[in-house]
């Protein structure tokens, strides 16, 4: 039963990394007004120890292609691929022409476009979520 509850308690749980704080806070908020457990990132490095060392396994991360710190976006997704394969990063911001090819490898369709369509972002959770969860109910 305990890891039913902590299953369920993690499918709730995302991340939110953004350097910039407005924006971060505000799609943050929105997300736990839908019901979400939200844990704010600022950087790549925060972004990796939150989803790295937490006490939780994030559903999500809804990452900035542009974060602070020593990686990006696409950086951030590589090594949580590697390291917590079972945590989907959903890409989301400006992509210059620089990151164009990358982005459009991304599964869902090349990225989420800042300024954040909130309901836009709602709906790519939620269908990742039931995704996975048809996956192992299979």
């Amino acid at each position: 039963m305990a890891d039913q509850d902590r299953r369920e308690r993690d499918e709730q749980s995302l991340v939110v990394a953004d350097s910039d704080v407005l924006v971060r806070h505000l799609i943050a908020d929105y997300l736990r007004h839908c019901g979400y457990t939200v844990i704010e990132a600022a950087s790549f490095e925060e972004a990796v120890t939150v989803v790295e060392a937490g006490s939780i396994t994030p559903a999500v991360v809804l990452s900035d292609v542009e974060l602070s710190g020593n990686g990006n976006g696409f950086a951030l997704r590589e090594q949580l691929t590697r390291t917590r394969p079972e945590v989907r990063v959903i890409l989301a911001g400006s992509i210059t022409s620089a990151t164009h090819a990358a982005a459009d490898l991304c599964e869902e369709g090349p990225h989420l476009a800042r300024p954040y369509d909130p309901q836009l972002v709602l709906e790519r959770i939620r269908r990742h979520l039931a995704r996975r969860n048809s996956q192992v109910n299979q």
